[in-house]
């Protein structure tokens, strides 16, 4: 039976306390479940009391099967999930994936069978070059004659330019160099030379 004080304050709350008679056993369960909370024992049941109510639970009989019966439709609709997500794994197993490894398989096995090995690429090595000792690279001796009396001929041309080259010494701006040449012969060194 409830005993009722009005008149004592609390340091947390502002009502009154009331006294509620219980076995010992649930008194103890109580005090002992209410510690892991760090709150006191109104509190505890206050808080236990709201959570029956927000969540429509009996603590005698059909609100906990009711749970009880959500908890284990919903993990029902999971393992149907589940199941459509593996049979869909193995569709993609046996469509794409495992066709493919069978084809690279099928291509190895005979590659191994014909013993087809891959040929490694000659390793090159830098040399020395001696071009000029191959009887390959040599040229004709008439022609060899050839070329060395143009070359001669163009030295000797070479040669009559620089001379003709002047400096000269204006009053004004830098100096520079003159070619004292003819336009015939202007014209036709730079027809040899096209």
């Amino acid at each position: 039976m409830e005993k009722q004080s009005t008149n004592v304050r609390t340091k947390k709350g502002t009502g009154g306390y009331s006294n509620i008679t219980v076995k010992k056993e649930t008194a103890t369960r109580f005090r002992s479940y209410s510690k892991r909370f760090s709150k006191s024992h109104s509190e505890v049941l206050d808080g236990m009391m709201q959570y029956f109510k927000e969540n429509n639970l009996d603590p005698f009989g059909e609100g906990t099967k009711i749970v009880l019966d959500s908890i284990k439709k919903l993990e029902r609709q999971m393992m149907k999930k589940f199941d459509r997500l593996i049979a869909i794994i193995k569709n993609m197993e046996k469509t794409s994936i495992r066709p493919t490894y069978e084809m690279v398989l099928i291509l190895y096995e005979a590659y191994v069978r014909d013993g087809r090995k891959p040929k490694p690429e000659p390793v090159k090595i830098q040399e020395e070059r001696m071009d000029f000792l191959e009887p390959r690279n040599t040229v004709p001796k008439t022609e060899h004659d050839r070329m060395l009396q143009e070359f001669n001929e163009y030295k000797k041309r070479s040669n009559e330019i620089l001379n003709n080259v002047e400096k000269v010494e204006p009053m004004m701006g830098k100096p520079y160099l003159k070619i004292n040449m003819g336009i015939g012969d202007y014209e036709s060194l730079k027809y040899q030379l096209k």
